[in-house]
């Protein structure tokens, strides 16, 4: 007998597969970010939101301690969560072709192998073995600098960020902040709003442009402007594993 969360599990994989990926890359090749609308449902959202209570996690992190900002985020151990891995796996399969054309377009090496699993493999040979999938938790007045999520040689270079509860009702403000700085121009700030089950994919930390000698690489970091009210959760999807 089909469960209902096997039936949910299921459509979650075949709504990421029906999504209109011409667009989500067009958007990204344009932007360096895409929103995709409604992927988790409100029972998901919740489902992984009290992970951060009940879940196990490798680590705990302060972000006052470091000068991150205010806050604090949890880094999940292996085995992940089932949801957040079929999450990590589809989109990975998903991105992994744009990853090849940017990084192709910037002169880079890298090639990234169809599977996560593979990649992971990669990861774990040169020594990054832990997970980096993540929540973040902020409260009133709590706020997130500008970053890159970098952890090691081997980087994916785009990620993606899911909004866990329900923004002007469990919270207000907290717009995702990205910032673009581009050569020998002005840098370009860009504000996103997610509503719950929302995912923001975006650049890890360059991407390619056109120039008028092929490509150019612009460097990209992102953040979370102020929480007025409330608590605002999220979940962080990351695909290359850290030192």
């Amino acid at each position: 007998m089909i469960t209902t969360k096997e039936n949910s599990e299921v459509e979650l994989i075949n709504k990421i597969h029906n999504i209109d990926w011409s667009l989500i890359y067009q958007n990204l090749r344009v932007y360096g970010y895409t929103k995709v609308p409604s992927i988790l449902t409100s029972a998901q959202c919740e489902t992984v939101r009290e992970l951060y209570d009940q879940g196990s996690f490798r680590s705990t992190i302060s972000m006052q301690r470091y000068s991150f900002g205010s806050g604090e985020y949890k880094y999940f151990h292996y085995p992940l969560p089932r949801l957040v891995d079929m999450l990590r796996h589809s989109l990975y399969e998903k991105l992994a072709p744009l990853a090849n054309e940017w990084n192709m377009k910037m002169g880079l090496a890298a090639n990234y192998p169809t599977s996560l699993n593979e990649f992971t493999n990669n990861c774990h040979r040169v020594g990054q073995c832990r997970p980096t999938p993540l929540i973040l938790k902020y409260g009133e007045q709590d706020y997130n600098c500008l970053h890159q999520d970098l952890y090691g040689e081997m980087q994916f270079p785009l990620q993606a960020i899911f909004a866990l509860n329900q923004r002007n009702i469990d919270y207000n403000g907290g717009e995702i902040v990205l910032v673009e700085q581009r050569p020998r121009k002005q840098s370009r700030a860009s504000v996103v709003t997610l509503e719950q089950g929302d995912a923001l994919i975006f650049a890890v930390s360059a991407r390619p442009i056109v120039s008028t000698r092929g490509h150019n690489k612009v460097i990209l970091r992102h953040g979370v402007s102020t929480i007025n009210s409330g608590e605002r959760y999220s979940l962080g999807v990351i695909f290359h594993d850290a030192t």
